[in-house]
């Protein structure tokens, strides 16, 4: 289970833009992202799996175009109980908040990509402990609450 890529934006609605690093910041999200703040969906997570199904049905998108922070491999990111928390990197930690989201308008996204996964495919969480994260990096599954 591994980073493919990270992305934020300055605005919610929006794709997003790819960067090689990002700073996890406790209680808040990922610095510098739109999305960030005092709430319960402060990073959001998606399959890469899932962006490669979305181009194989003949989509023309990629890593942000759904407006997730985290795209990853190696995690079925729906079948992931919520409250579940990860490792990432060597420091960050995160805690699942939410699966999935609902949609009242169709955004941006929608109409660029002609679709949008995020509110059946992706999930959100909170952010526990800070810490840099890189594309690349693995994430953990703590079976048993880590220290914060």
């Amino acid at each position: 289970m591994k980073i493919v890529s990270i992305a934020l934006s300055k605005k919610k609605g929006t794709r997003k833009q790819c960067i090689d690093r990002a700073e996890l910041v406790k209680e808040h999200g990922l610095l510098g992202d739109a999305h960030a703040g005092e709430w319960h969906r402060q990073v959001s997570f998606l399959a890469a799996e899932s962006i490669d199904h979305a181009r194989n049905r003949g989509l023309e998108v990629t890593f942000g175009d759904f407006a997730e922070n985290i795209a990853t491999a190696g995690i079925e990111w729906t079948a992931i109980p919520v409250g579940t928390r990860f490792q990432i990197g060597r420091s960050a930690l995160v805690e699942i908040t939410q699966i999935g989201k609902e949609c009242h308008n169709k955004c941006a996204i929608y109409y660029k990509a002609g679709d949008c996964i995020m509110p059946r495919e992706g999930v959100f969480a909170r952010v526990l402990r800070s810490g840099e994260i890189r594309t690349g990096d693995e994430l953990v599954r703590l079976d048993t609450p880590a220290a914060v």
